[in-house]
């Protein structure tokens, strides 16, 4: 049987180049419902999410959110919907400028 868990799938401060801040382990399905960037600086920012199912590729062809505008001490909540089960995918962020801004990913883990 099937174990459901809610909680915090991930933590990260931006990077200023695209980078995983979160990957399913083996075995395991995620179902992220909600993304929390913070600009934790005084200056505005951007910043961008991808979602790769099955690799590590951080193009326009996997962006799900792209250069959004973050003004300085904001917060952004985004509720979604993205199942992933293949433990090769990733939710990647980026920040403008390293570590302006951090991300928090919560929802669904199944195992």
């Amino acid at each position: 049987m099937a174990t459901i868990q809610e909680k915090q799938l991930a933590q990260a401060a931006g990077v200023a180049s695209a980078a995983s801040i979160y990957s399913p382990g083996s075995g395991e399905t995620a179902v992220i419902k909600n993304v929390t960037i913070a600009n934790v600086t005084a200056g505005v920012s951007t910043y961008s999410l991808h979602l790769d199912d099955n690799g590590a590729s951080y193009t326009d062809a996997t962006a799900l959110f792209k250069a959004i505008p973050i003004a300085a001490g904001e917060t952004h909540i985004l509720s979604v919907y993205w199942p992933m089960n293949n433990s090769s995918g990733n939710l990647a962020a980026t920040c403008a400028v390293a570590n302006d801004c951090t991300f928090t990913v919560f929802g669904l883990l199944i195992t």
